[in-house]
Protein backbone atom coordinates (compact mmCIF):
# COMPACT_ATOMS: atom_id res chain seq x y z
CA UNK A 1 0.00 0.00 0.00
CA UNK A 2 1.46 3.37 -0.97
CA UNK A 3 -0.56 5.67 1.25
CA UNK A 4 -3.27 8.15 0.54
CA UNK A 5 -3.04 10.68 -2.25
CA UNK A 6 -4.97 12.26 -5.06
CA UNK A 7 -4.77 8.86 -6.77
CA UNK A 8 -7.12 7.44 -4.13
CA UNK A 9 -9.61 10.19 -4.87
CA UNK A 10 -9.48 9.43 -8.59
CA UNK A 11 -9.80 5.71 -8.01
CA UNK A 12 -12.73 6.18 -5.64
CA UNK A 13 -14.41 8.43 -8.21
CA UNK A 14 -14.10 5.62 -10.77
CA UNK A 15 -15.78 3.24 -8.31
CA UNK A 16 -18.60 5.74 -7.75
CA UNK A 17 -19.14 6.34 -11.47
CA UNK A 18 -19.15 2.67 -12.39
CA UNK A 19 -21.46 1.89 -9.46
CA UNK A 20 -23.89 4.60 -10.55
CA UNK A 21 -23.92 3.29 -14.12
CA UNK A 22 -24.49 -0.24 -12.87
CA UNK A 23 -27.35 0.83 -10.58
CA UNK A 24 -28.91 2.82 -13.41
CA UNK A 25 -28.89 -0.05 -15.89
CA UNK A 26 -30.19 -2.45 -13.21
CA UNK A 27 -33.25 -0.24 -12.76
CA UNK A 28 -33.80 -0.24 -16.52
CA UNK A 29 -33.37 -4.01 -16.76
CA UNK A 30 -35.98 -4.46 -14.02
CA UNK A 31 -38.57 -3.15 -16.47
CA UNK A 32 -36.92 -4.25 -19.76
CA UNK A 33 -35.42 -7.68 -18.99
CA UNK A 34 -35.22 -8.70 -22.65
CA UNK A 35 -33.16 -5.72 -23.84
CA UNK A 36 -29.94 -7.38 -25.00
CA UNK A 37 -28.10 -4.06 -25.44
CA UNK A 38 -28.89 -3.12 -21.84
CA UNK A 39 -27.81 -6.54 -20.63
CA UNK A 40 -24.52 -6.22 -22.53
CA UNK A 41 -24.04 -2.78 -21.00
CA UNK A 42 -24.72 -4.23 -17.54
CA UNK A 43 -21.92 -6.77 -18.01
CA UNK A 44 -19.63 -4.03 -19.31
CA UNK A 45 -20.18 -1.66 -16.36
CA UNK A 46 -20.16 -4.55 -13.89
CA UNK A 47 -16.69 -5.49 -15.09
CA UNK A 48 -15.65 -1.84 -15.07
CA UNK A 49 -16.82 -1.52 -11.46
CA UNK A 50 -15.01 -4.70 -10.43
CA UNK A 51 -11.78 -3.42 -11.99
CA UNK A 52 -12.19 -0.03 -10.30
CA UNK A 53 -12.71 -1.66 -6.89
CA UNK A 54 -9.67 -3.89 -7.38
CA UNK A 55 -7.55 -0.91 -8.42
CA UNK A 56 -8.72 1.12 -5.43
CA UNK A 57 -8.06 -1.71 -2.98
CA UNK A 58 -4.60 -2.38 -4.40
CA UNK A 59 -3.62 1.28 -4.01
CA UNK A 60 -5.62 2.49 -1.01
CA UNK A 61 -6.73 -0.49 1.08
CA UNK A 62 -9.98 -2.40 1.41
CA UNK A 63 -13.07 -0.56 0.21
CA UNK A 64 -15.47 -3.21 1.46
CA UNK A 65 -15.05 -5.95 4.00
CA UNK A 66 -14.70 -8.62 1.31
CA UNK A 67 -11.63 -6.75 0.04
CA UNK A 68 -9.54 -7.89 3.00
CA UNK A 69 -6.93 -10.14 1.45
CA UNK A 70 -4.52 -10.84 4.31
CA UNK A 71 -5.27 -14.36 5.54
CA UNK A 72 -3.18 -13.92 8.69
CA UNK A 73 -4.54 -10.65 10.04
CA UNK A 74 -7.87 -8.80 9.99
CA UNK A 75 -6.49 -5.80 8.09
CA UNK A 76 -9.90 -4.13 7.67
CA UNK A 77 -9.10 -1.95 10.69
CA UNK A 78 -5.62 -0.82 9.56
CA UNK A 79 -6.52 2.04 7.25
CA UNK A 80 -8.99 4.89 7.51
CA UNK A 81 -12.12 4.23 5.50
CA UNK A 82 -13.05 6.49 2.58
CA UNK A 83 -15.96 7.99 4.53
CA UNK A 84 -13.57 9.11 7.27
CA UNK A 85 -12.42 11.96 5.04
CA UNK A 86 -9.00 10.63 4.13
CA UNK A 87 -9.79 10.60 0.42
CA UNK A 88 -11.77 13.83 0.50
Amino acid sequence: MTGYSVDCNALLQQVYEASFAMDDVVLYLDTHPGDQDALNYFYYVSNMRQQAVLAYEAQCGPLMVDGVMDANYWSWINDPWPWEGVCG
